[in-house]
């Protein structure tokens, strides 16, 4: 599996505050900039309260993002057709790793493609909007394992040391997350009766914001 970590470029004006910063001279953000304002007293939250736009600051927003077809052995149309093969190699989940974790990852790592292209990264996502299916058989969306799926690309280090946290992928042991990111966008995840196209089970939107240039 591969695992990269995400380079801060000295552009990027992406301020991570607690709460009880809120008087700091911080609000409105300057133009070109956003504000991220974090839940107080959590040293690895994951998500923010909300997040503030300066002036003339360049957005970009995606549509919304499925999983892609990549495990061809699987009937199409099903579920197991959106698992990565190249995170889990001839569809086969490890120990505790959900449909709806696998599909998740399956989707963020699309994402960060899309952000790709229109020169961004996962660093640069302010908003997310998740919409989850719950899986055959279940009576309920999986949201444990998306969360499991969105801490492997975001809001993985600590406040504090700006160190990456561990993450678990299914029932293992925590380890490094698949790329450190220490975004922490606004979100919210809702469940509905039915995605786009048969198989899916998770469909993310996320809004980005281009770092402010350099005078």
């Amino acid at each position: 599996m591969r695992r990269s970590a995400i380079l801060a470029s000295a552009a990027v004006v992406l301020l991570a505050i607690p709460a009880s910063a809120v008087a700091g001279g911080l609000f409105p953000p300057r133009p070109g900039t956003t504000v991220t304002l974090l839940p107080a007293g959590q040293d690895n939250p994951s998500i923010a309260d909300g997040v503030a736009i300066g002036k003339n600051t360049a957005l970009y927003k995606s549509s919304g993002l499925g999983p892609a077809a990549l495990n061809p052995a699987a009937p199409a149309g099903s579920e197991a057709r959106y698992i990565d093969t190249e995170v889990f190699p001839g569809g086969v989940l490890p120990p505790g790793v959900t449909i709806t974790e696998a599909q998740g990852i399956n989707v963020l790592r699309r994402i960060g493609e899309n952000l790709a292209r229109a020169g961004l990264t996962y660093q640069d996502v302010i908003s997310m909007r998740v919409f989850l299916q719950n899986p055959d058989g279940q009576e309920r969306m999986d949201f444990n394992g998306w969360n499991r799926a969105y801490r492997q690309f975001f809001a993985n280090t600590s406040l504090s040391t700006g160190k990456p946290v561990l993450v678990p992928l299914g029932s293992a042991a925590p380890t490094p997350p698949m790329v450190v990111n220490p975004a922490r966008p606004s979100r919210f995840a809702i469940e509905i009766e039915n995605l786009p196209v048969n198989g899916w089970l998770v469909e993310v939107e996320v809004d980005a914001a281009y770092p402010a240039k350099k005078k």
